[in-house]
């Protein structure tokens, strides 16, 4: 018998919002990313880089950083149409895997 899941309903799209408390760019890209995160019922985790050294090491000068589950998608400042075919794209991927 086969078993294949096609069916099975794909896995919520992972969003990853590395932060800091009175970041304004950071605020903006949670505005702008906002509709469609719940359009694509996408799940926004927010992490504070102040709060781990090697993460304040990594993204000092340069968060906002966003993160489409493993790949770093943007950066500073997010742009709304490019976010949308990436949102896109990874809900393909992860249709056709599984």
């Amino acid at each position: 018998m086969d078993s294949k899941e096609e069916k099975r309903p794909a896995d919520p799209l992972e969003v990853t919002l590395y932060t800091r408390p009175g970041c304004h760019l950071c605020d903006e890209a949670k505005l702008q990313m906002a509709p469609l995160l719940a359009e694509f019922g996408a799940r926004l985790h927010e992490v504070n880089i102040d709060v781990d050294p090697a993460l304040f090491e990594r993204y000092n000068l340069d968060v906002p950083v966003i993160f489409l589950a493993d790949r770093k998608i943007a950066k500073h400042r997010v742009d709304p149409s490019q976010f949308r075919r990436q949102l896109l794209d990874a809900r393909r991927r992860s249709s056709h895997h599984g």
